[in-house]
């Protein structure tokens, strides 16, 4: 490449030309400079709108359709920016997403409620389609996965302490601040459950004592925040997300004092939960209903209603179903049935059914790939971030049996994330890193003074 100068001098400042031809801007920051990281900055403002929702706190802000205006920003990055990475075509799991969408397109003209089915696709489903194919095909570094997940975590725990502190109830439970998906209390505790693992992630890589002691603090008000929701379904995906976590991070990565702290916080929460009122008769009446005490007042029967409705409802719309977001309206009940995996066969048919597990599974194998990758043995941070994934997926699917989960996007987030660091963790170990804003990011290019402050998990 031959140096373009002004004036003819050696010593005159250089523009320099391009690989493409053209003219870099110098006025122009760097990450700004390639459609990738236009695409990447914004996937990070959709995420943050998606999690933190700051129209419900700023004044003013509440008349304006910020997550449109995000969900369409995210398209046209997805339109412009996003190309599949290495020459390898999209990874087998987006497929399988990309197909779901078409059976969710499909079963439209069949619907009960055709607006409300194409609202329901459109403006709901379609954006975690947009999602997980911009993360599966942009992110090439293990630091632009972390920074999305730390929007998403720290969002979610935030809510949580927020709505702890500020204490919003009604009938005794606690109601998340937002008037989104984080309003109702068993939406929040399952949020809850789910983000768990990665704000643990987070405290094992954070630098530094006093970073680590927010976090725990955020992991310590999202347990309350779950305990006083009264959810029993998010209480479920709570514990087994624990132990999940404790398998992880305790037993299979060996951390002796992990175990041992877990147990004695165990016993202390389990004395908060037991001082809690109404907590003992609310966990009870998952076996015994509607008994003194528990505030049922004949969900768990309603809730045994509705999964029944929905199974009878696939089977008699066993290959469109009724339509995508129907099956409130064709009950005439206006409740989801507190399980995505029927719900999703009643609206969209088998078919979508099958999509969407095989759509989990493909990931679950994914993430047990990633283990036998030369990036994972060779790298903490890759580990690290490949147990809380794996734990967030189950903990999912476990939660999504008992609420309504197939709209949210949190499910196609963390496939997008699984097919990115599978993508980072097949890289031969020792290849130099791809170069990015100067080479800041490369390996090879960070000064040995700063090399700690990018190896911050260990």
């Amino acid at each position: 490449m031959e140096p373009v100068t002004s004036g003819g001098g050696r010593n005159n400042r250089v523009a320099t030309v391009a690989t493409n031809g053209t003219k870099s801007k110098p006025w122009m920051p760097a990450a700004l400079r390639d459609r990738k990281s236009v695409a990447y900055i914004a996937l990070a403002v959709f995420t943050f709108l998606y999690y933190m929702r700051p129209q419900d706190f700023i004044p003013g802000l509440e008349s304006l359709p910020l997550e449109k205006v995000g969900a369409g920003i995210a398209f046209l990055a997805l339109l412009f920016g996003a190309r599949p990475k290495d020459g390898h075509g999209l990874p087998l799991e987006l497929k399988v997403l990309l197909a779901l969408e078409a059976q969710m397109i499909m079963s439209i003209p069949f619907a009960y409620w055709r607006g409300g089915a194409f609202d329901a696709v459109f403006t709901k489903f379609s954006k975690g389609i947009i999602v997980a194919l911009l993360i599966g095909l942009i992110i090439s570094k293990l630091y632009e996965i972390r920074k999305l997940l730390y929007i998403q975590a720290a969002s979610v725990a935030g809510v949580a302490a927020a709505s702890v502190l500020y204490h919003k109830t009604y009938g005794g439970r606690l109601y998340g601040i937002q008037k989104g998906i984080l309003e109702n209390p068993n939406d929040l505790a399952i949020a809850v459950a789910i983000n768990f693992p990665l704000c643990v992630a987070f405290m094992f890589g954070a630098k530094g004592g006093f970073k680590k002691v927010l976090w725990a603090i955020g992991l310590v008000f999202m347990m309350y925040c779950v305990l006083i929701t009264y959810s029993r379904s998010g209480m479920i995906a709570l514990v087994i997300t624990c132990l999940i976590c404790l398998w992880e991070y305790g037993v299979k990565q060996k951390r002796t004092l992990l175990l041992f702290g877990a147990g004695a916080f165990g016993v202390m929460a389990l004395a908060v939960a037991l001082m809690t009122p109404h907590f003992i008769p609310r966990m009870l009446s998952l076996v015994q209903g509607n008994i003194s005490g528990s505030g049922d007042l004949g969900s768990l029967e309603a809730r045994e209603t509705l999964l029944k409705q929905s199974i009878s409802m696939a089977f008699h719309h066993p290959l469109f179903g009724v339509g995508p977001g129907n099956f409130p309206v064709v009950t005439g009940e206006w409740r989801v049935a507190h399980n995505s995996y029927t719900e999703l066969a009643a609206e969209a048919g088998f078919p979508a059914l099958f999509l969407f597990v095989a759509m989990l599974y493909t990931s679950f194998r994914k993430v047990n790939k990633i283990r036998d990758l030369p990036g994972y043995a060779a790298d903490e941070n890759t580990r690290l971030w490949t147990s809380a994934l794996w734990a967030s997926l189950a903990a999912y699917a476990i939660g999504s049996m008992f609420a309504s989960t197939e709209y949210n996007l949190f499910p196609y987030f963390m496939v997008g994330y699984v097919c990115a660091l599978y993508r980072i963790a097949s890289k031969p170990v020792g290849a130099p890193a791809p170069k990015t804003n100067g080479g800041r990011y490369g390996e090879s290019r960070v000064p040995a003074t700063r090399k700690g402050e990018y190896a911050w998990s260990r």
